[in-house]
Order: C-alpha cells, then structure tokens, then sequence
C-alpha cells in the first residue's frame, strides 16, 4: 500500500487531503503538534467528516475516514521513518510552521538514499515551493535538490465551516465540510511518479492560470462580498450574497475578472466554464451551513489591498486586456471602508492601524503609497469612496 504522510491535521488536513488520499487507496499517517489529536488519531485510527451542503443532495452526509494513524512532530525516530517510506508527502500547517515542518523532513530525506520525494503544499503561502526549494538547499548543499525534491504547489478553494465548540470539545476529530472536495495541484512539480488518476488531485500543467482564477475570482469575490455586506450591516456571507444587489455587484465583478482571464488563458478557460465556476462560488457563498462571517473574509486589509493581492491585482488583470474597470473601482473603495469587528466588537489590529493612517495621511495617499496607483486612478477610487 503506498503511503501518504500529511504535516497537519487540522482543516484542511483532514478534510480535504485526508479523504482524497484515503479513497484513492493511500495509507494516510498525519503529523501534527497538538497531542489530542495525535493521541486520538493513533488510538481510533478513523474519524468523521459532516457534509455540510445546505440544500445540496449531499447535505448532513456523513463521510468516515479509516485506516489512518498520526505522529507528534517531536518524535523524530518516527518522522524520520515515514518520511524515509513516504511515496508522497504534503503539508497544511501555515505559514508560520512551513519552516519547522520542512527542516524536520532533512533526515528522512538523507535516509531515502536517492529515491525522489514530491511535497503537495496545501498552503495560503505565495511562493512556498520556491521557499522550501531556497530551504532544502541551504539544509542539503550535498544533493541535487531538484531532481530529488519535488515541489508542489496547489491551489486550495475549500471552505471548512465553523463548528460549535461543544462539538469540538465533545470529539477532537470531528470536522465539518462543504462538499466541494478538490485540490488542484500544478504537475510540473512532481519529480518521479505523477499521481495520475486520484480523484479529487486536480493536475494542470497550466497552474499559474489557476493561481489567478483562485485569487481573482474567488478570493476577490468573497473579500467583495464581504466588504458591500459590512456597508449593509449584514454578519454573515450568506447574509450579504442573499442580498440581491450585493451579489449582482459580486457576480458582475467576478465575471469581469473571469473574461480577462480568458483572454490571459484561453487554452484553458472559456465564457462556459468560467460562468459555471462563477455561479458555483456565489451558491457556495451562500451556504449558510459554513457559518463565515463578513468579519474573517474582509479582514486584513493591508495584505487584501496590496499591488500583487486581490483588488489591486484584479485591477491591473482588467487593464491588461482593456476591460471595464468601474466594478472594481468600487469594489476597492467598498474595501477601504471596510470596518468587521470580531464577536467582542474590535477591528481586527492590523485594520485599526490601517483605518488610523487613512485618517492621518488620506485616502488618495494611502492608495499611491500602500497600493501603487496612479493620480487617476486614485480620483477614480475616491469619487466611488466619497459615495459611500
């Protein structure tokens, strides 16, 4: 039986690379830092996922997981040994964690003498794979990294719903999860053998147009979303995507976004798969059943209004094939007003501090110097800013 070792078993983890894996007939063994997860992973070896697909066919199903095992990330003689049989590994841990967890693969990877290994990230991390490419290098001056790492970036559209803590506190294993169910990886990664053929391992040679279809449609149409439903007083995405007006502007933009990338990328997408993933998104937004608030998707505006993120992003994709930039003018001026609080009535930090600079330097200078625009397209931001 191959095996398929994942670093972390949170949401993600468990959720999505856990079942696809599972199903295509991998040993799944996690390895994660929180003991009572590991403990109860190791002692069931199966846990449940809940589908939660309000009003689908696949609504309350429940999905369980079997055949599994875990390891704490402190236990090096075990690491090392999975890592040494592994014929796949992936990692869902953060940001913050993708050093340690690489670092701790170094001695199973001296141990597999020669026998290539491809890393699947599952990661929320703009250049992961060239990161731990960078990593493994400065750990391994002694190998061809490249011909035997293979780094594999993905792109992770899955939404975990929130679970009610008497849940969590009752069953650690326990996770909830809408039905979509892919990961879509890019194939040029892989060094060795290409996993062809499991379900739910969405291959493409052509990834970066998937890069920019996740973060200019769907990440964009849910930070929009979320930022007309804070102007219209709503808590929840599902709230504000019911909101008739507010998901014409959302479907509208993501559309708009949707052509440019056509014409980016017409090998791989067209006006009928495009507005199938639209529509599919807006239905999925609406799913009350994930429980997202209007808080956790629009928060974070520095990162969200950066050049290379989403708004200012979409902005410049819309440009380069000379598309109508209104939508998403407004869309940024939306943003820019955008003030979530938490469940304890506080801005999310980063936002107070971007809320206290726009005050002090003004709008037109925080969009030249935070966003990179230009003295016109500043006056266009402002006239939709001064409307709101």
């Amino acid at each position: 039986m191959s095996l398929y070792v994942h670093f972390g078993a949170g949401n993600i983890g468990r959720a999505l690379a856990g079942p696809i894996f599972n199903r295509a007939g991998y040993k799944v063994v996690f390895v994660d830092a929180f003991p009572p997860v590991v403990d109860a992973l190791h002692h069931r070896g199966e846990y449940r996922i809940v589908v939660k697909d309000e009003g689908g066919e696949n609504d309350n199903r429940e999905i369980v997981v079997s055949g599994v095992d875990a390891v704490a990330v402190g236990d090096c003689d075990a690491l090392k040994d999975l890592v040494v049989k592994a014929d796949l590994v992936g990692t869902a841990v953060g940001s913050a964690h993708i050093e340690s967890v690489l670092k701790s693969m170094v001695p199973g990877i001296l141990a597999r003498n020669g026998r290539p290994l491809s890393i699947i990230f599952c990661e929320n991390f703009n250049g992961v794979a060239e990161f731990a490419r960078a990593a493994f290098k400065k750990w391994l001056p002694q190998l061809a990294v490249d011909e035997m790492i293979g780094f594999v970036e993905t792109s992770i559209g899955k939404m975990v719903p929130l679970m009610p803590k008497e849940l969590r506190d009752t069953d650690p294993l326990l996770v909830w999860a809408e039905a979509y169910n892919q990961i879509i990886a890019d194939r040029r990664g892989f060094v060795g053998d290409i996993p062809d053929g499991i379900e739910g391992l969405v291959l493409k040679d052509c990834f970066q147009a998937y890069v920019e279809r996740k973060l200019f449609i769907h990440n964009l149409g849910h930070a929009t979303c979320a930022c007309y439903g804070f102007l219209n007083g709503y808590q929840l995405i599902s709230e504000a995507i019911a909101d008739e007006c507010i998901a014409a502007h959302t479907r509208a933009l993501m559309m708009e976004c949707a052509t440019a990338l056509i014409q980016r990328w017409p090998t791989e997408f067209n006006v009928v798969n495009q507005h199938e993933h639209v529509e599919d998104l807006i239905r999925r937004f609406g799913n009350r059943a994930l429980g997202d608030t209007v808080y956790r998707v629009g928060r974070d505006l520095f990162r969200k209004l950066a050049p290379n993120d989403r708004f200012i992003g979409a902005l410049r994709l819309i440009q380069s094939v000379s598309g109508d930039c209104s939508l998403i003018y407004k869309a940024i001026a939306a943003a820019l007003c955008f003030k979530g609080l938490d469940n304890e009535g506080n801005l999310f930090p980063a936002d107070a501090e971007f809320h206290d600079q726009l005050e002090l330097d003004g709008v037109d200078y925080l969009l030249q110097s935070h966003c990179g625009l230009n003295t016109a397209e500043c006056r266009e931001v402002a006239r939709y800013y001064n409307e709101s």
